[in-house]
């Protein structure tokens, strides 16, 4: 299944090209900070605790910036509307915002693409790590390569943005189009056919295999019904494309990425996921099988964050890439492919987030640490603002991305509220009497109640104080997970019967129903049809229930296992 769904129309036109290599991130090792930190005492520099950290995005704003206006910032209870819930946290996190201008995309503002540059970051030293090497291929596929696998095609074509003109002429005062194209481009919906024209020219022999590539780059898929980060005519990715000697060398690959995003969405995104087959009616358009990890979203939906394709020798026959085998015989290769995309922005927040606004993993997060000085006076003023610097600056030297708010015209719980709906995990208030106990007092972003029922606030103090925070952005990385984890047990069911089913698929409600299914695409069509809900996979051994022979949920015929049920973004 891919990335982005289906539409009924193309357009001619063309984009600007936007591939960014991702800075910044995790370093990727999983080890808790408290482990990768060798002790503050007698060592001769700061040992890095959270690596990779952006000092760019730590400048100081404006001091004339004002707190925003209450009335304006309200967010939507998830209860009373859960997708303009979600509008409401991206906006208020200034993540992104429709682009309008240009219909179907979106602009990702600086706050949102932070975190996808962390996300590109890991995923990038997991692909390396794995033996992929970073490629880039044209934006502009021409038209005849489409045709030339037929599935393929027949997949994408509803949802191609065609380019039939080059240049444009001033008549009258008007711009025309100019030349048009001997053979139209089609604007990139996926690159299998464009990289199989190329693996051609580079494969030969056995020595050439296997070929491990990964693209980083802009997509264009054209569409009808857009939702920020989760379906837009314009998105960014990255595509895996490797070649291989055997089908079963191509199908060890494609469980190995399989695992790589889902180790991606445990360990850093605290994100869990089931890994399964999906049916042939779900399957990407050319492949011979694909496999995918599904979250649960809040509102008990499925996100498909991740897909990786067996695509067999059809590409291979398609591009005739051809070598020479061990033997010395002439074969095709066995292809894969494989991406994620900036949907996995979306699944974070839909994963994560509360009322209160964006709540992000500590893995992921552009600003770790928050420090809200507090003063009265002048004098207040310059001694505190000295000390939150020199805190700053010691909490950098752990690893740690950190902010300074020292906002003018802005009191504290005004700041307060600001970096909450901008998800910032962790916050500090350092006041003078905080400078007197040599203690500051933190917030993590999600707290237990106190015992006056408003969240907890921690005392900690200023020595070590990098150790003791890095402890609990740890403990914040395990508990989201476990929170994520619990929240889907609990929405998760077995379902026997077609009117339990119906009954768990009810008008908006979901949940993820493990169900019998006779395997026919006519049956699964029907289910769609009356409940909304798909197959969202076959699961994989140890990814849900062991297989036992039962009756379909919807026909009563024969089923050999259960398979996963949920309405989808």
């Amino acid at each position: 299944m891919r990335e982005i769904g289906r539409n009924e129309r193309c357009l001619n036109t063309h984009l600007a090209h936007l591939p960014r290599q991702g800075v910044g991130g995790f370093n990727g090792r999983n080890e808790g900070i408290e482990e990768r930190r060798r002790g503050l005492e007698g060592r001769s520099r700061p040992v890095r605790r959270f690596l990779g950290t952006a000092r760019g995005v730590l400048s100081h704003p404006s001091r004339t910036a004002r707190a925003p206006a209450m009335a304006e910032s309200r967010i939507t209870p998830r209860a009373q509307d859960y997708a303009q819930w979600y509008q409401d946290v991206i906006r208020e996190a200034q993540l992104a915002e429709p682009a309008e201008v240009v219909k179907g995309c979106m602009v990702i503002r600086p706050n949102g693409y932070a975190i996808w540059e962390r996300m590109q970051a890991d995923l990038d030293r997991r692909f390396k790590e794995t033996g992929h090497q970073n490629a880039y291929f044209p934006l502009l596929i021409p038209l005849s390569f489409l045709a030339k696998e037929a599935q393929h095609v027949q997949g994408f074509a509803m949802e191609c943005a065609v380019v039939t003109h080059a240049g444009l002429k001033a008549v009258d005062g008007k711009l025309e189009l100019k030349g048009e194209l001997e053979e139209p481009y089609v604007i990139r919906p996926t690159s299998e056919t464009i990289i199989g024209h190329f693996f051609a020219k580079w494969i030969d022999s056995w020595r050439d295999l296997p070929l491990l590539i990964n693209q980083w780059a802009n997509v264009m898929r054209w569409e009808l019904r857009t939702r920020l980060f989760l379906r837009t005519g314009e998105f960014l990715w990255q595509e895996g494309h490797t070649a291989h000697a055997t089908h079963e060398e191509a199908s060890a690959e494609v469980q190995r990425m399989l695992d790589v995003y889902r180790d991606f969405a445990h360990e850093i995104m605290a994100m869990p996921v089931i890994q399964g087959i999906k049916t042939a009616n779900e399957r990407f358009a050319g492949a011979v099988e694909t496999r995918c990890i599904e979250s649960m979203m809040q509102d008990g939906k499925a996100l498909q964050a991740g897909t990786s394709h067996d695509l067999g020798q059809n590409f291979g026959k398609a591009f005739n890439v051809m070598f020479q085998t061990q033997a010395g015989a002439r074969d095709y290769v066995w292809q894969t492919s494989w991406g994620a995309s900036t949907r996995l922005v979306g699944a974070l927040i839909m994963t994560h987030s509360d009322d209160d606004g964006l709540v992000l993993p500590p893995k992921l997060a552009p600003i770790h640490v928050v420090v809200v000085p507090i003063w009265k006076n002048d004098e207040e003023k310059v001694r505190v603002l000295e000390a939150a610097g020199k805190l700053a600056a010691e909490l950098r030297d752990d690893g740690l991305s950190v902010k300074v708010d020292d906002r003018d015209g802005m009191k504290p719980g005004a700041k307060y509220y600001d970096w909450e709906r901008k998800g910032v995990p962790v916050r500090v208030e350092l006041g003078p009497r905080d400078l007197e106990s040599k203690t500051v007092m933190i917030k993590r972003r999600i707290a237990p109640a106190g015992p006056d029922g408003r969240p907890k606030k921690e005392t900690l103090s200023m020595n070590g104080l990098g150790v003791q925070i890095g402890r609990v952005l740890d403990e914040f990385q395990a508990f989201l997970f476990a929170r994520a984890n619990a929240y889907r047990e609990a929405n998760t069911v077995s379902v026997d019967s077609w009117s339990d089913f119906q009954g768990v698929f009810a008008d908006q409600a979901s949940k993820f129903a493990w169900a019998h299914w006779d395997g026919t695409t006519e049956t699964e069509l029907a289910i769609k049809e009356a409940t909304r809900a798909t197959i969202r996979c076959i699961p994989l051994a140890g990814q849900g229930p062991a297989p036992e022979p039962g009756q379909c949920v919807k026909t009563g015929k024969p089923s050999s296992q259960r398979v996963l049920f949920s309405k989808n973004y």
